[in-house]
């Protein structure tokens, strides 16, 4: 056997270190946790703080976006790029700005988390799940084969289910963990049904191989590939929340605890999407004509869906602010479809629109959560009436709420949000997918009137004595509402570079 023939996979270390470190940082919070008293227990958190911050730094290194591992051969240099075929791990820029998104997006989480582990979470068990998860979803952007892309989706999804339901004595809290847990393994299992019969239509796992193969399956095998197709793109149409596999969005959201409801919302999602967008347009070109179709529907579903039920929702009714971001969520999902639909009509590229509105909605999303659970610490109903005369008694609070919801809506001065809407109408345009356009603006007008109630409820003159009083505002939960709006603000007075980080270079 020659040294190309090789079945010794090659390690670079360098290249894995993001999700590697922050694996290792979650086992040493949980063997931490067996030997800290409880009056040192936030310092788990603290930990954990700074081995994402550690692995958010490794991906410097990486920027250049050409390196791989775990490759059958050795990794052919082209023109200064590696050949990435028979690698089941890959850091192109592609991985590089979800990584940076996923990381991110859990660093944050972990600032809303302090003040709720110090009260009443159990801190070990928390910290290591949340890192546990975000290990998984720093992995599942790399990952080229149907095996690690699997793997990487469990790792990210199962601590998941456990943070939903880790409020112990809540009923509402393990209701949503049950239907999280019943919804997720259900699209899991689909997928592995779906992988499984692409598998044994092509005899490899590598989506790029898949993508060769798939034009040359033989007649008899047909029906077992366009099978295993649509069951792989069924299931992560669940993990997305594509209508109709949303409906437990609301419910989860709303019985998580804040910070696990802001994880899933940006974090969770950007997983779903990562997947899908490696399965469709690495993996399954061939069939582009029929993926293509299926998921610009279900792009308009899942924004009209969205949309009308969060301009639905009673501002009096208990936990109606998390239900309107829960439905807020499944709106932005059919945005977030709209590019990918497009690719196949188009070029690959049209992906990067998709990316480049992640990278803008994780950002305000997080920030809109932060707020929420700020206000949520006098009036833990969480309705939307309770943030009325916000201004009144925390202005910075409610101009970057109001900023975050201008931004989610796609209106000045969030001009962030509006580039990215336009990017993304730009996409379907430019596929030929007028008919989309037209949906998407429509349910942008719709989107508009219950972002703009929400805003008008900031300024408004408070009616009781409970809503003058003053909040205190744990430092971690203002740090975070601080970098979210720093963050929206930079990138609304630079949305080109967002723009173009996203769109380059990808694949």
């Amino acid at each position: 056997m020659t040294a190309d023939a090789s079945l010794v996979q090659s390690v670079d270390w360098a290249t894995i270190a993001p999700p590697t470190l922050t694996a290792l940082v979650a086992l040493g919070v949980l063997v931490a946790d067996l030997f800290l008293p409880a009056a040192r227990k936030q310092l788990l958190g603290w930990i954990s703080l700074a081995g994402l911050a550690a692995a958010l730094v490794l991906l410097l290194p990486l920027r250049a976006g050409d390196r791989a591992t775990f490759c059958l051969t050795p990794a052919a240099q082209t023109a200064g790029h590696v050949q990435t075929a028979g690698c089941s791990y890959t850091a192109d820029h592609f991985t590089l700005v979800i990584q940076l998104l996923v990381l991110g997006g859990a660093l944050l989480t972990g600032l809303l988390s302090l003040p709720a582990t110090r009260e009443k979470l159990p801190a070990g068990e928390y910290w290591f799940l949340l890192l546990s998860s975000a290990a998984g979803a720093a992995l599942l952007p790399a990952a080229r084969d149907l095996a690690t892309l699997v793997v990487a989706l469990e790792v990210a999804s199962l601590p998941a289910f456990a943070l939903v339901g880790l409020k112990r004595g809540d009923r509402r809290s393990g209701e949503a963990a049950l239907k999280f847990f019943l919804s997720s393994v259900t699209a899991t299992a689909v997928t592995l049904l779906g992988a499984s019969f692409v598998y044994a239509a092509t005899g490899t796992l590598h989506l790029t191989e898949i993508a060769a193969r798939l034009d040359g399956v033989p007649g008899p095998f047909q029906t077992l590939t366009q099978t295993g197709v649509a069951l792989t793109l069924v299931g992560f149409a669940f993990k997305v929340a594509a209508v109709p596999f949303h409906f437990w969005v609301p419910d989860t959201y709303s019985g998580a605890p804040l910070p696990v409801a802001a994880y899933l919302s940006v974090v969770g999602k950007a997983v779903g999407f990562t997947g899908l967008i490696l399965v469709t347009v690495v993996a399954f070109p061939t069939y582009a004509d029929v993926w293509g179709p299926a998921i610009a529907v279900l792009a308009a579903l899942t924004m009209t869906a969205g949309n009308v039920a969060a301009l639905r929702q009673d501002p009096t009714r208990e936990r109606s602010a998390v239900r309107l971001l829960a439905w807020s969520s499944v709106a932005q999902a059919g945005y977030l479809l709209v590019p990918i639909g497009a690719a196949a009509y188009s070029s690959d590229e049209q992906v990067g629109a998709t990316v480049a509105y992640a990278l803008m909605y994780a950002v305000v999303n997080l920030g809109a959560f932060a707020v929420v659970a700020l206000v949520a610490r006098t009036h833990p109903g969480k309705r939307i009436t309770d943030h009325a005369g916000l201004y009144a008694t925390s202005p910075a609070a409610a101009l970057a709420l109001a900023f975050f919801l201008l931004n989610l809506a796609g209106l000045p001065p969030g001009i962030i949000g509006l580039f990215a809407k336009v990017t993304v109408f730009s996409s379907a345009v430019d596929a030929g997918l007028g008919w989309l356009a037209v949906v998407m603006g429509v349910n942008v007008v719709i989107g508009l009137a219950y972002y703009l109630r929400w805003t008008a409820l900031l300024f408004r003159t408070p009616q009781d004595a409970i809503a003058t009083e003053r909040r205190r505002a744990p430092a971690p939960v203002t740090l975070a509402i601080a970098l979210t709006a720093v963050v929206g603000a930079v990138l609304s007075g630079y949305p080109q570079f967002v723009l173009r980080f996203a769109t380059t270079g990808l694949f």
